[in-house]
């Protein structure tokens, strides 16, 4: 597609790329640096905290290899661990420093499929993508990864919830068999998810690796979601010479 990308790793956990980032986290520093150190001494979630915290502390070290790279497409890889993005602030406070560098962002979130095909897991994984969007306050979309290992049974089955209709989450819920947990807890998954539908702000898209079509679906989205490309000037010509007696009518008008 003649786009330049580029990739900014913030995961100071992580081990191997097949790509080389134009910026990597951990030449700055790694977990495995605040397990080792005798003051610090974190435990591997505490110390991908402190990573990320470090990071903000050290800005400018962040913008200075950020360097100027205008109209290109960036994707900062960021770790997985969910309270980064549910509660804490770090997250947030990185995001309002790239739109102060004129980065027009969004967050794609990205849930395992495998993970979603019943109705109770796929209502948790709604609510967590729910709280990142309200902690964020970004520009957002959800991706259901991995639909290319699903077997065609568990594929129909998520079907039901794609948009997600609390309806059908609740349904199959009851459908499992209600234990005694459920019972006694089915007014709270009830009010969740009334809220889910009430609010209509969570919708999945489904990701097959596979599908080149589909692919091309999600980046057109988040395309418009960050306005990719809107700044360019418009350009006419063609229309002047494939149309000539609308565009002579639309001038004269």
């Amino acid at each position: 597609m003649n786009r330049n990308i580029e990739v900014i790793n913030l995961d100071p956990a992580a081990e191997h790329f097949d790509y080389t980032p134009l910026v990597d986290i951990r030449e700055l520093i790694q977990v495995q640096d605040t397990m080792e150190d005798e003051e610090l001494h974190f435990g591997p979630n505490g110390g991908l905290v402190f990573c990320i915290e470090y990071l903000l502390e050290n800005a400018d070290w962040l913008r200075t290899r950020l360097g100027e790279h205008e109209d290109d497409y960036i994707l900062f890889d960021c770790p997985g661990q969910i309270e980064l993005y549910t509660h804490l602030t770090a997250i947030k406070r990185l995001i309002t420093l790239l739109q102060d560098w004129n980065f027009n962002v969004c967050s794609v979130f990205l849930m395992d499929v495998q993970f979603m095909t019943d109705g109770s897991k796929f209502l948790s994984g709604t609510m967590a993508a729910l709280s990142i969007m309200v902690n964020l306050e970004l520009p957002h979309v959800n991706i259901l990864s991995k639909m290319d290992l699903l077997s065609k049974t568990a594929r129909r089955r998520l079907e039901r919830f794609l948009e997600p209709d609390s309806h059908a989450i609740l349904g199959d819920i009851e459908l499992n068999g209600l234990s005694a947990f459920n019972l006694k807890y089915k007014s709270l998954t009830e009010s969740f998810g009334k809220l889910i539908e009430d609010y209509s702000l969570v919708r999945f898209i489904p990701l097959n690796l596979k599908n080149h079509e589909n692919m091309g679906d999600l980046l057109i989205t988040i395309d418009n979601v960050i306005q990719y490309g809107e700044d360019q000037d418009i350009k006419t010509k063609d229309f002047e010479e494939e149309e000539p007696d609308v565009f002579e009518n639309l001038t004269n008008e």
